[in-house]
């Protein structure tokens, strides 16, 4: 066997979080196992604890720069338990919608355009120096404008809702401490028809993708799962602020339905395992070794009833239809559900616009206060769950978070093996494109390490290649 070593490549990876792939190789040079470790201590959950519930929701979102607004609305939901109050006024309710909008809607332009397009336009096995955003711009120019412009826009959204484009103070316990001026308004609808025809193209975009390469898609991850998110209550449509949870098993059947979000901890556990920080959640009825499932994108597809926007709901019927009817598992149509959020995303942006109850003054209510809330979201990466407990002094004494990269950690584990049995079993080393492939699979979760490890500092990925005998064979490292 030959002496470990290290290469360094370039490009970093397109991946925002801090993880290391470890891929066994039997004694007959076939991938045994290959597991995705997350390796920074988790400790977030631990720090909040003694602070006052009204910094909780601006706390909370330093998690992540890249999507704060999901923990900024999760964190307010909480509170606004805590302080009592189960209905917003109208003005509070819909600026925070227009707020997550805004946020999904800019971190899928961000992934899709900057992080993803890359691979699907040049190929898994184009030269790394090719494979990045200022090539994306250097080729196709006009396209990167518009990916600039979209999240422009979505940032724009969030910074006139929450005061911030990063870190914003909108959302409070109990409301929102901001209405929408009617010049704000109308500076959104000016382009709002520019953000509708761009995401309709970017959308066709990945569409063309994955239909035009379904073979290669169906054979690239897709795996059967479980899904999970929120639905809306009754008819169980898409709703990304609010709802209940529904789980839907590898088949297209209900595993539960309508539950309350209250009730989170009596359906799903979390297990632990030694190679890992990250937790592996799971469905308590089915156990840990069946009951893994996966959020996100395309679970919403999966388990949503129906788009209430009618081109974002036909969408979803052309990405149901593509799978001959059945429950499309294909990691990479995860692309396609994102565009299809995007598209429904400026659907409700552009009616939320015309509310005029976005220029209301009734801001904040009160209620009687408790001593726990739980708000869940759906952040753009999938099912996000915060879980409080605060004392009579107003602190926090319990935080309990499952993010959506943790919900995905199994998903992302099976996608790793995947990959790394068909790409790698019999091969020597690991050269550059086998590595990239790996990263496609785990790029196409839009992974947030940091959200679910909250490490800090630089975040290089790295992949080991192990004999049967424990002898590193090869390593290479992506590293800022």
């Amino acid at each position: 066997m030959s002496e470990p070593r290290l290469i360094e490549i370039s490009p970093v990876t397109r991946v925002e979080g801090h993880g290391k792939v470890t891929i066994h190789l039997d004694a007959e040079g076939q991938v045994d196992e290959a597991r995705l470790h997350i390796v920074e201590f988790r400790g977030f959950e631990r720090f909040i604890q003694g602070r006052l519930l009204w910094e909780v929701p601006v706390i909370v979102q330093r998690l992540c720069g890249i999507c704060p607004v999901s923990h900024h609305l999760a964190a307010a939901k909480a509170m606004d338990a805590i302080v009592g109050v189960d209905e917003l006024p109208p003005t509070a309710e819909k600026m925070r919608r227009l707020m997550h909008y805004g946020q999904v809607m800019q971190s899928h332009v961000l992934h899709f355009f900057h992080l993803a397009s890359p691979d699907l336009l040049f190929g898994f096995g184009a030269p790394a120096e090719r494979r990045n955003i200022f090539e994306v711009l250097r080729e196709k120019p006009e396209l990167g404008r518009r990916a600039i412009l979209m999240r422009k826009f979505g940032q724009d959204i969030i910074e006139a809702t929450a005061g911030k484009k990063i870190h914003g103070t909108g959302a409070v316990p109990g409301g929102i401490n901001r209405n929408l001026p009617i010049e704000t308004r109308d500076a959104f609808l000016a382009v709002i028809d520019d953000m509708a025809a761009w995401a309709n193209d970017a959308l066709a975009l990945a569409r063309d993708y994955t239909v035009e390469n379904r073979d290669a898609v169906q054979r690239f991850a897709a795996f059967p799962s479980h899904y999970l998110s929120l639905v809306r209550p009754g008819d169980g449509a898409l709703d990304l602020y609010d709802g209940n949870l529904r789980a839907r098993g590898s088949d297209g059947s209900d595993i539960f339905d309508q539950l309350d979000c209250t009730r989170y901890h009596e359906v799903l556990l979390e297990d632990v395992r030694a190679w890992s920080y990250m937790k592996f959640p799971y469905i308590r009825s089915l156990g840990p070794e069946a009951g893994w499932y996966r959020v996100g994108p395309l679970a919403r597809m999966m388990t949503a009833s129906v788009i209430d926007t009618p081109r974002a709901e036909a969408a979803r019927q052309e990405l149901l239809a593509s799978n001959d009817g059945q429950t499309q598992h294909a990691i990479l149509a995860n692309h396609w559900a994102r565009m299809i959020e995007v598209v429904h995303c400026i659907e409700k942006i552009r009616d939320l616009l015309h509310d005029p109850n976005l220029q209301g003054t009734d801001l904040v209510a009160k209620g009687e206060r408790r001593q726990s809330g739980i708000g869940v979201i759906e952040a753009p990466r999938g099912n996000l769950i915060h879980h409080y407990e605060v004392d009579e002094n107003d602190q926090v004494t319990y935080c309990n978070l499952i993010v959506s990269t943790t919900h995905n950690n199994e998903g992302m584990n099976r996608a790793v093996k995947d990959v790394a049995v068909r790409a790698l079993s019999g091969q020597p080393e690991i050269t550059e494109g086998m590595l990239n492939e790996v990263e496609v699979a785990i790029r196409a979760y839009d992974p947030c390490l940091s959200c679910a490890t909250h490490a800090l500092g630089q975040m290089p990925l790295q992949v080991e290649l192990i004999g049967p005998d424990g002898a590193v064979l090869d390593c290479r490292t992506k590293d800022p």
